[in-house]
């Protein structure tokens, strides 16, 4: 638990965890762009070559003077036309100084078109990170470069960090270690398993989960559609849920025998004791997709990590973090944009 004398405080009709999530999916996702003071960049479009040298779509927005860049992607569901918050990141970044890479990940947006590449929750995404910002580099975006993410875009972007410091010693990828700062990342996915199965176990998570079960369909049709002759349309009809998502279309290309090996592999709760570059996670002990009691693990973990700040909040829902008035003018903040505002400071002072 963070020691900050301040903390995050939300309006009071938004107290509980899944009171905020379901407002930033169905309230807050109509009305951002008046609840935010900066305009849209102006981005150009770059197809950069991940891991394997799978096309991976991206924007590139970078300001004069740039003080460094952020690398980001979104969840587990969404494209970078309908992913909000992540646009949202992209114009309070460019505002205050960094260029800002935003991507469509494996399978995802203009990215599923481009290749019927599946997901591998981190395994190759990691990869994508720090090819991508090499990549980024070579357009001039400087260093440092940031790595963030929320909810399972969090996930991959602490795999990220993981490989940064692995693949950027290779003079092939264009990056030295020391360019890539770090990464800051709000409630990402950390145990698949546990929380998987903690939704099922609950009314109200089952139905999250068919909820993300339904557009996890929706983007495997789109990649039949693109790419018939590499994707089989009974997996796609059998793949029902989230576990059945990944057990139909992604575990056997992967190489694993089962999903549960596959959770096991790419839960980013079990990478956190190997990062050394500056990590922030920001985690809501309310966040209604996640098992609870995750949390004591993560912050044993990170008690003995110096490398990770880990700030767990007792409201926040899963990526709401929309803040009171009195905690804006706490925080001096500009926006109700708790998470994204700290953020950004910390990667000011981490430079």
């Amino acid at each position: 638990m963070t020691n900050d004398k301040k903390h995050f405080h939300s309006p009071w009709w938004l107290n509980n965890g899944l009171a905020m999530t379901l407002h930033l999916a169905f309230r807050a996702s109509r009305d951002w762009e008046a609840m935010v003071p900066f305009p849209e960049p102006s981005y150009q479009e770059k197809i950069f070559r991940g891991a394997q040298n799978v096309p991976i779509f991206g924007i590139v927005a970078i300001p004069e003077r740039a003080k460094g860049t952020i690398v980001g992607t979104y969840g587990i569901t969404g494209d970078l036309d309908n992913q909000w918050y992540l646009r949202l990141l992209g114009r309070k970044a460019f505002a205050q100084g960094y260029a800002v890479v935003l991507f469509d990940w494996r399978a995802h947006g203009k990215t599923a078109l481009l290749s019927p590449t599946l997901t591998s929750d981190g395994l190759y995404e990691g990869d994508d990170f720090v090819l991508i910002a090499a990549q980024a580099k070579a357009m001039g975006c400087p260093a440092p470069f940031w790595f963030t993410g929320y909810s399972l875009g969090g996930q991959l972007a602490l795999w990220g960090i993981k490989s940064a410091q692995a693949i950027a010693h290779s003079e092939a990828v264009g990056l030295n270690e020391s360019e890539i700062g770090g990464g800051a990342v709000i409630c990402p996915s950390l145990d698949s398993h546990r929380s998987l199965t903690y939704l099922l176990n609950h009314p109200l998570g089952r139905y999250l989960e068919q909820s993300v079960a339904r557009t996890l369909k929706k983007l495997a049709w789109r990649l039949y559609q693109a790419h018939p002759q590499d994707i089989d349309p009974e997996a796609v009809e059998r793949a029902n849920s989230i576990w059945g998502f990944d057990h139909e279309l992604v575990i056997k290309r992967l190489g694993f025998s089962s999903v549960d090996e596959y959770y096991d592999a790419t839960s980013a709760l079990y990478i956190l004791p190997n990062l050394n570059k500056p990590t922030l996670i920001l985690y809501a002990a309310d966040d209604p997709m996640f098992d609870p009691t995750i949390i004591p693990d993560l912050q044993g973990i990170c008690a003995d990590n110096p490398a990770i700040d880990l700030r767990v909040t007792k409201q926040g829902g899963h990526v709401g973090y929309i803040s009171s008035r009195a905690c804006q003018r706490n925080y001096h903040d500009p926006d109700c944009w708790w998470a994204w505002n700290r953020v950004l400071e910390w990667c000011d002072s981490s430079r």
